[in-house]
Parts: structure tokens; C-alpha cells; sequence
């Protein structure tokens, strides 16, 4: 590919005159060059500063050492910087990242943030210097999500289904008090990806896969986050700064990979995945974060065609850009520790969260040095500075801070009711809905009484696992929603999660769906909707002539199409969060079976109509959609859905035969189970038997990516054990061409006792293994099939291709579980 060099003499202007004052040349490829002419423009509102501010932070700058101008471009995350680091190190920014809480508490209460934020304020003003005001970032993407007892709103795909710029407005701004309240003051957000391929795993961060939805609500987001600007005045009380993400392109990545590729044109970009940025930049919004994505394989935080020629050209932002956590050490010639690039490609603040002290001292020695220019640092600096002013982060008073009352307020509860009943779209309805009130109602499936479910990623943790109700104390369940409408309609209303009654009930609602996940983890290889206990407890219901209505939950649309045929009534709640009792407005109607409220959503991502995954968006070549985009049934429009085909067009197993756990994600069929003498446990609940015999427990920790591992510890007071199961599969094949099963692993406390480590049922000991592992240390390792066919195992119909058990106390972290064909010489251990 040809190459070309982009003279950005033009990217900063002098403070006086005008002039151009940097002469950096980066090559960016032809392909990936971005001509600024044919940008449509906007521009960021002459209020965003003025020449007080200005003349203020003139005079600021002009008494700051280098050593303090190249802190402000960095970032670090609270799980990796302390309050007394700040008396060292002159850092700008830190962020609360996801599963970072309060001194390690992810499940801090409201109070333990407000005092993480205080103990870092105090922290920086006690160094020394010139004091430079902190901004605290956090990702409040659907709510407050990072604190117990705040409001979670329905996700972003399901808001995209009401169709309601005004509700966006008045999410925006409750969301902004609530982060206020806890003494934060900005947000990343509002999130602008178009996702065009659903297989991606941040697609429920979109609004819609047409970019018409958000252009629509870009600006009223803005607005409600951050409040309209005002010339010579900070943002109003309860406002906080928003950052429009991910310039550009995150959700048009090739195949749907997070920080992937988008291979596209030029005028794709700017027709699709420029979305709503004009828009918010016309709001005012204060910051925007770069993608971890590139375009034609060059990375955008190394793109200054992007990042200064359209963004500071036609697109008109004065505001400043962030990268993305630690997207600058995937740049050529860069490291997490190192990246003069970036800056100068037009980058004005790393994210650096665990890799801040070395960047910093990088940055540092590159400032001094001149590679990158001091015009280059002092423009990046006067941007960030000035986005703090009209943050108000120089005014003494934050009046908000500490009303914890106004976290899940009845008017916020209220508002995030509304935007549930506005969420939900109704596929399909023979008649059964909607329920009345004095009915006899069953309410089945795993999922109807899990707020945590509902909620999905980015939840109180990143991918939002390991959450339980008592972490909800504001929120209601699915089921309880639909109990409480029953109730006071005269009904009954019985939870069996597996569908089994002894009175036969008039109707039944499952709820099921996808568990939650995030960013990375969430990527999926096509939309098949795998288990298979929804669907057999929809059959057995509809077998015993009860009436079903399915509430499927999901961060994205998912080929359905069985369990849609074994329902009465359908209907795509999406990840509605923590006011189940929205859902019930809908479904349950008076004691007369008239509705209390209607159905409006309307489709914001096409439905497939099979299951391969394959990008399925209105406009384009061939659309053939199960449901098309704005579709959705209601009481005053009702429509007959006939028999759907299901035939999925994916051969079952072929696409995980050879991966069980990859990324930090169960790749689909395949499952976690946790048993104990207790029972049984699914993914995510970080189950403890309550008997005294066993236990074992999981969470995220991290390894190649974020949390794209599962630590397991074993109790140690009886046997327990970690299984993958799944779809049988054939291994017969494998097993003679010597493959071997490889994952990586590290021992953070040895075993105490014996480790079996099974498949196909056939078994192996472990424990030498273990055992000779140095603790605290990545490993690799590889166990041949072989190992298993000798002892046993049948690998002709391996259900659980990975199981391992003891009955004493052990700590392990496991990722990349999958079979290893490298052909490397191994045996089997023990």
C-alpha cells in the first residue's frame, strides 16, 4: 500500500496571531487518509470558552513546570494509583474503570466513593506547585452503574427502541446528578457507535444500526449530561462534562471484532459512522474518546487526519480528546509505557490506567527532548485546562456532592420505569397478552428474578458478573414487577424457574436470555440463541395447554426463532436494568384485560432471520430480516406472526469445536458450571455452598486483556469442581492427530490436596503439575487427548471438555482454554 505523508504544520495554533507552531510529520497510509473537504461541519458552540477563561489559563499555564503540563496529559485508573502518588506525580485526570472501585470495593456504597473522590482532591492540593484541579472520569453508560443503590436505565439498544430524544434528555441529566452526587464530574459518554455487525460485543452500547437514531440523540444526551453552555459560566449544578464515544468507526469493525478494523471508504464513514457527532459537538460536548479501532489498518489514535485535519477542521471541536484505556500501546512503535506518537497525532490525553508512572516518565523525556514539540504539549494542555473551567472544577462549592438521596430518587426510579415501557418491542402476540390482572400467572426462568441479568455488562462490574439482588437495593426484578401487578389486580402470580406447577396455571411468562458480558468478552461467532432449557420449558408449558409469553433479554437481536414459535407472545425486552416493574406495565393489564399502557418500541437493530451472524442492516444490498428495523406490534396495531423456519444456517458445534473459553468468554455452546456438595451454580453468581462440605467461587482477573481470565477458588472442605459444558462433540479426529487440550494457568495458592482434571470423562492427576508451578506466574499448558482415551473417556460425544476437581483448597486462574494443534511434544502429567 502506497504511503503518504500528512504534514500537520497546521494541527496547533499559536496562542498569539495564529500561527502554525508544529511541524511533526506523520506518514498515514492513502488509504487511511481522510480528506477533510468532503466533511459535513459543525462546531462546538462560542460559549465552550471566553476570554476570561482564556486569559486565566494563559496566565495558569505560564506558572506550570513541564513536569506538570506532561501530567495533565495522563490518566490512571483508581485500582492503580493512590491519593499519595498525587504527591509525587502531577497527574491530571484519574478514572474509575470498570470493576475499579473505592480502594479495591467494586461494590463500594455511595459514601466510599464520594471519600475516594475527596481523598484525591486533597491529595493533589497538598503537593504542592501549581495546583491543577483533578477530573475524575467514570463510565456512567446506563446510569450510574458503578454504584449500588443508583439508577441502571435500560441499555442503549433498548432506548434506541423508543425512539425519544426528549427521554434521552431527562436520562442525561438524571444520570449527571447522580454521578455528581458522588463526586465525580464526568462521564464517558454519550456512546455513539452505529454497530453493523451484532456479533460485536459492545452492540448494545448503540442506539441503533441506522445512524438517523443517533443523530437524533446525540445532542439531547449532550445536553442533558452537561446542561446547555452559558458564556463566562461552568456547568450548572448537577451537570457533569460528557465525552462522545468512539471516534470513529468502533461499530463497523470487520466481523464485528472489538478494536478491530473497519475496511471501508471514506464516505461510509462519514455517512454511517459519523453518526451523531456533529450533532454533539454542536451541544457542546467537552471531550471526545478515540477508538481503539482503526480504519484500513491504521489505528485512530495514530491518525491525525481524524484526530486533527476533520475533527479541528470541519467538524469545528474545541474541546479536548482522550484515547481509550491503553489503546496508545497498540500503536506502531509504541507501548503502553510509551507513545509519542499518539500526542502528537492529536491525542491531548492518554489513558493510561496501570501504565501511567512509566508514561509519565516517558512523556516527560520526550517533552524535554522535543519529539514531542512544546507548542504540541502546551496546546493539548490549554485544552484540557479549559474543558476544566467550564467543568467548574475551580470553583469551590460542588453543592450536589453528598445528597445521596437523589441516587435512585423516586423521580429517577420513575423516569427509568419510562424508559423500560418505552424499550420494549413486542414480535409477536396470538391474543394472550394482555394478562389480566386477576389471573393465575406463573413465572418462569432463571432470569425473571435477576436484576444483575437484566442489568447486563457494565453493571457494578465491567462485564457486569458476579452481581446478586441484595446488590440492588433501589432495583426490582422482573418478577417482582409482574407479582406486585398481579397482586393488586386480585391474581396470584408463582415463581418456578424451571416451569413446574401443581395447580395449572391460566398463563405463563419465561424470561430468559443472554447473561451479561462487555466489551471484548461479549464478541460471539454467529447469533444462535444456544441454550436449550428456555425452549424445552416453553414446549412442556405449551404441551400442557398453558398459554406463554417469552421476555427474552439480550444485548443484541439473536435467532430465536424456536422459542418464538413456542410462544403465544414474544417480546424483545433487551437489558432493561434495574426497573422490572416496567416490563409488567406492559404485559399485565387491568382486571377487565384491557392494557394499562401500550407497546411503542420499535426496532432500532434488524432481526435475523438465521443465525449465522452475517452483517444484517436496513438499506443495504439483499435486506431480508426475520423483522425489519422499525418493526414492532402493539394493542392498537396487532399482526399475525406465522411459523418462523428454523433452520439456523449453523452447523451445530462447528464454529467451537476447538474453543471453549477465549477472550474472557464462554464461547458459545459451551457454558460454565461450579458444583459443590450444594449443588449447582451457572456463570457469573459466584455461588458459595452454603454447606459446610464445599465451595467454590469465580471472578474476572486479568491476564492477556482485562478480565479475560477466571480466577476459581476452592474452599477446600469438601470436593468441588469447575466443568465447561455444552453441545456433545466428536473429538475422535483430534485425539488421533495428537491435538491436545491447552490453556494457560496460574497458581496463586498450591493445592493442598489431589487435582483431578477431566474430559470426556476420562481423567488425569493434576496436582504435580500444580504443584511444580511457581505461584504468581503464567503458564502454558498442553495435555493430549490421548491422556483421556487411555483412562477411559469416550471422546466420540465430549459434553464437558473440561473438568477439574478437588476436595482441598487451591487458587487458579485459567484463560484461553482451547485445543492446541501446534503439534508440540507433551505428556500426560502425573
Amino acid at each position: 500500500m502506497r504511503r503518504t505523508t500528512v504534514s500537520l504544520m497546521s494541527l496547533a495554533l499559536a496562542l498569539s496571531g495564529g500561527a502554525p507552531v508544529l511541524a511533526q510529520q506523520i506518514a498515514v497510509p492513502e488509504a487511511a487518509r481522510a480528506n477533510p473537504a468532503v466533511w459535513p461541519h459543525a462546531a462546538s458552540p462560542a460559549a465552550i470558552t471566553d476570554a476570561r477563561a482564556e486569559a486565566f489559563v494563559t496566565e495558569l499555564m505560564a506558572r506550570m513546570t513541564l513536569e506538570e503540563k506532561v501530567g495533565q496529559l495522563i490518566q490512571a485508573d483508581i485500582s492503580s494509583i493512590t491519593p499519595d502518588d498525587l504527591k509525587t506525580y502531577p497527574l491530571g485526570s484519574i478514572l474509575a474503570g470498570g470493576s475499579s472501585g473505592p480502594w479495591g470495593d467494586d461494590k463500594a456504597p455511595a459514601q466510599k466513593w464520594l471519600d475516594l473522590a475527596r481523598a484525591f482532591r486533597a491529595a493533589n492540593e497538598a503537593r504542592g506547585g501549581t495546583v491543577i484541579p483533578l477530573i475524575y472520569g467514570i463510565d456512567a453508560v446506563h446510569g450510574h452503574n458503578n454504584v449500588p443503590g443508583a439508577t441502571i436505565f435500560p441499555h442503549n439498544i433498548g432506548l434506541g427502541a423508543a425512539r425519544d430524544p426528549n427521554l434521552i434528555r431527562r436520562i442525561g441529566a438524571a444520570t449527571a446528578v447522580e454521578v455528581a452526587v458522588t463526586g465525580a464530574e464526568w462521564t464517558f459518554g454519550p456512546t455513539l457507535a452505529v454497530p453493523r455487525d451484532d456479533r460485536w460485543g459492545r452492540a448494545y452500547e448503540g442506539y441503533a444500526e441506522d445512524p438517523e437514531v443517533q443523530r437524533a440523540y446525540a445532542g439531547p444526551m449532550t445536553l442533558g449530561l452537561q446542561g446547555e453552555l452559558r458564556a463566562g459560566q461552568p456547568l450548572a449544578p448537577g451537570h457533569i462534562a460528557g465525552s462522545a464515544k468512539h471516534f470513529l468507526a468502533d461499530g463497523g469493525t470487520f466481523e464485528g471484532e472489538d478494536q478491530g478494523d473497519f475496511r471501508g471508504t471514506e464516505q461510509e464513514l462519514i455517512d454511517v459512522h459519523l453518526g451523531g457527532y456533529v450533532q454533539a459537538i454542536d451541544a457542546g460536548v467537552l471531550s471526545i474518546m478515540a477508538s481503539f479501532s482503526g480504519w484500513n489498518g491504521v489505528k485512530h489514535s495514530g491518525n491525525p487526519t481524524l484526530l486533527h485535519d476533520v475533527l479541528r477542521g470541519p467538524l469545528g471541536f474545541k474541546g479536548f480528546v482522550v484515547s481509550d484505556w491503553n489503546a496508545h500501546g497498540q500503536l506502531p512503535g509504541c507501548s503502553n509505557e510509551s507513545c509519542a506518537l499518539a500526542i502528537n497525532a492529536g491525542i491531548d490525553m492518554l489513558m493510561a490506567p496501570d501504565s501511567w508512572k512509566p508514561l509519565y516518565v516517558s512523556t516527560l523525556a520526550q517533552a524535554r527532548s522535543g519529539e514531542i514539540p512544546a507548542s504540541r504539549v502546551d496546546e493539548a494542555v490549554r485544552r484540557i485546562l479549559l474543558a476544566k473551567v467550564k467543568t467548574g472544577l475551580f470553583e469551590p462549592a460542588r453543592p450536589m456532592e453528598g445528597r445521596f438521596e437523589e441516587l435512585a430518587s423516586p423521580a429517577h426510579r420513575a423516569l427509568a420505569r419510562d424508559a423500560v415501557r418505552k424499550s420494549l418491542v413486542l414480535l409477536k402476540n396470538d391474543g394472550v397478552l394482555p394478562l389480566r390482572a386477576n389471573a393465575r400467572v406463573l413465572v418462569a426462568g432463571t432470569a425473571a428474578d435477576d436484576i444483575g441479568q437484566a442489568s447486563g455488562g457494565w453493571t457494578l462490574s465491567w462485564q457486569g458478573t458476579g452481581n446478586s439482588n441484595a446488590d440492588f437495593p433501589q432495583g426490582q426484578s422482573i418478577w417482582a414487577g409482574i407479582e406486585e401487578a398481579v397482586k393488586a389486580g386480585g391474581g396470584t402470580a408463582t415463581l418456578s424457574t424451571d416451569g413446574a406447577f401443581t395447580d395449572k396455571p391460566d398463563v405463563a411468562i419465561v424470561v430468559f436470555g443472554e447473561t451479561p458480558y462487555a466489551e471484548f468478552q461479549g464478541d460471539v461467532d454467529n447469533l444462535d440463541y444456544v441454550p436449550t432449557a428456555p425452549l424445552e420449558t416453553l414446549k412442556r408449558l405449551k404441551a400442557a395447554g398453558i398459554p406463554t409469553v417469552s421476555v427474552f433479554l439480550s444485548g443484541r437481536p439473536m435467532w430465536t426463532n424456536p422459542e418464538i414459535n413456542a410462544s403465544d407472545a414474544f417480546v424483545a425486552a433487551w437489558l432493561p436494568g434495574t426497573e422490572g416493574g416496567g416490563v409488567a406495565d406492559l404485559l399485565v393489564g387491568g382486571v377487565d384485560g384491557k392494557p394499562r399502557h401500550d407497546f411503542t418500541g420499535k426496532l432500532s437493530f434488524s432481526w435475523p432471520r438465521d443465525a449465522t451472524g452475517a452483517p444484517l442492516n436496513h438499506g443495504q444490498p439483499g435486506y431480508d430480516p426475520q423483522f425489519a428495523y422499525g418493526y414492532g406490534l402493539s394493542y392498537a396495531a396487532p399482526a399475525t406472526v406465522g411459523a418462523l423456519s428454523e433452520e439456523s444456517g449453523v452447523a451445530e458445534s462447528a464454529a467451537s469445536l476447538d474453543r471453549y473459553f477465549v477472550d474472557g468468554r464462554f464461547v458459545s455452546p459451551w457454558s460454565l458450571l461450579l458444583n459443590d456438595a450444594g449443588g449447582q451454580t451457572r456463570p457469573g453468581t459466584a455461588k458459595t455452598s452454603s454447606s459446610p462440605r464445599g465451595g467454590v467461587t469465580t471472578r474476572p482477573v486479568d491476564d492477556l486483556a482485562q478480565e479475560s481470565a477466571q480466577q476459581f477458588v476452592f474452599a477446600g472442605q469438601g470436593e468441588a469442581s469447575v466443568e465447561i459444558w455444552g453441545t456433545p462433540i466428536d473429538l475422535t479426529r483430534q485425539a488421533n492427530g495428537a491435538v491436545a487440550l491447552g490453556f494457560r494457568y496460574r497458581v496463586d495458592a498450591a493445592p493442598s490436596g489431589p487435582v483431578r482434571f477431566s474430559l470426556g470423562g476420562g481423567s488425569t492427576d493434576l496436582t504435580p503439575l500444580l504443584r511444580g508451578a511457581p505461584v504468581g506466574e503464567w503458564r502454558e499448558a498442553r495435555i493430549p487427548l490421548t491422556c483421556f482415551r487411555t483412562d477411559g473417556g469416550d471422546l466420540s460425544r465430549v459434553e464437558v471438555p473440561f473438568r477439574m476437581a478437588t476436595g482441598r483448597a487451591l487458587t487458579l486462574s485459567i484463560s484461553e482454554i482451547k485445543l492446541d494443534a501446534s503439534q508440540t511434544e507433551t505428556r500426560c502429567p502425573g
